[in-house]
C-alpha cells in the first residue's frame, strides 16, 4: 500500500514526538527526576523502578552513623533511619509520623521555627538543639529540590553530647583557673601591702631610734655639764 505524502508527514511527526518523549524520559532518569518508568508491553503496562543507584544509597543511609530524616513542612517526620530512632530513644515505627518538635526541649522549639522560616535553597545552615532525653544534636537542614516531594526538608542529625560534656568540663576548668588567678592576685596585693607596711614600720623605727639617740646624747651632755659644776 503506497502512503500519501500527508500520511508520511504525519507518521514522521509521530515518530519525532515519540523520539522527543523518549529523550526527555532518559534525561529525567539521568538527572534523578523520576523513581520509576511505566512501559506498555504484551502483558499491559508495567512499572520499572529506577533502583540501580537507589539501593546503595538506601543502604548507606541506614548504615550511616548520623541520623537521617525527611521532614514535611509542618515538621512531620516522613522518614528516618534507625540511627535517628536510637538518638531520640524511640522505636523506629513510632518515630515515623511524629513531629520533630515532640523530641526537642520547649526552649529550642522556637529557635527551630525561626531557623526553618529563614531556610531557602541557597541559604542552609546548622542548628544545635537539646532533646528531651538530654541529647545535644547538631542538625544540618536543607530544602529538598522541588521535584523531590516539594517543600520538604532533609535533616542530618549528629549527636554532639560528648563534645558538649567536654565543653562544660572545659568551662568549669576555666572558671577554676580564673578563681586561682584572682586568689593569686589578691595574695600578691596582700604581700605588697605587708611589704609596704614593713618598710613603713622600719622607717618609723629608724626615725624613733634617731630621736632616741639624739635624746640620749642630749642627756649625756647635760650629765657632763653637771659633773663639771661639781
Amino acid at each position: 500500500m503506497i502512503k500519501t505524502k500527508e500520511q508520511l508527514i504525519f507518521e514522521n511527526e509521530n515518530l519525532r514526538s515519540c523520539l522527543n518523549e523518549m529523550e526527555e524520559t532518559l534525561e529525567a532518569i539521568r538527572n534523578g527526576e523520576v523513581d520509576a518508568v511505566i512501559v506498555s508491553g504484551k502483558n499491559g503496562q508495567q512499572i520499572y523502578s529506577v533502583s540501580t543507584a537507589e539501593a546503595p544509597y538506601r543502604t548507606f543511609i541506614e548504615q550511616m552513623s548520623e541520623g537521617a530524616v525527611t521532614l514535611a513542612k509542618d515538621g512531620t517526620i516522613l522518614f528516618c533511619n534507625q540511627r535517628f530512632a536510637n538518638i531520640v530513644s524511640t522505636p523506629h515505627n513510632k518515630v515515623i509520623g511524629a513531629y520533630i518538635k515532640d523530641y526537642i526541649t520547649p526552649n529550642d522549639t522556637r529557635k527551630l521555627d525561626n531557623f526553618l522560616a529563614e531556610l531557602t535553597y541557597q541559604n542552609h545552615d546548622v542548628i544545635i538543639v537539646t532533646l528531651k532525653n538530654a541529647v545535644h544534636l547538631r542538625m544540618s537542614i536543607h530544602l529538598l529540590p522541588p521535584y523531590l516531594q516539594g517543600d520538604n526538608y532533609i535533616l542530618i542529625a549528629t549527636d554532639i553530647s560528648d563534645l558538649k560534656q567536654k565543653e562544660h568540663e572545659l568551662r568549669q576548668l576555666v572558671a577554676k583557673l580564673d578563681n586561682h588567678v584572682k586568689a593569686l592576685r589578691a595574695l600578691r596585693i596582700d604581700t605588697i601591702c605587708n611589704t609596704v607596711d614593713d618598710v613603713a614600720r622600719k622607717n618609723k623605727l629608724e626615725i624613733a631610734n634617731t630621736k632616741l639617740f639624739k635624746e640620749i646624747q642630749k642627756l649625756n651632755r647635760m650629765v657632763d655639764k653637771l659633773k663639771q659644776k661639781k
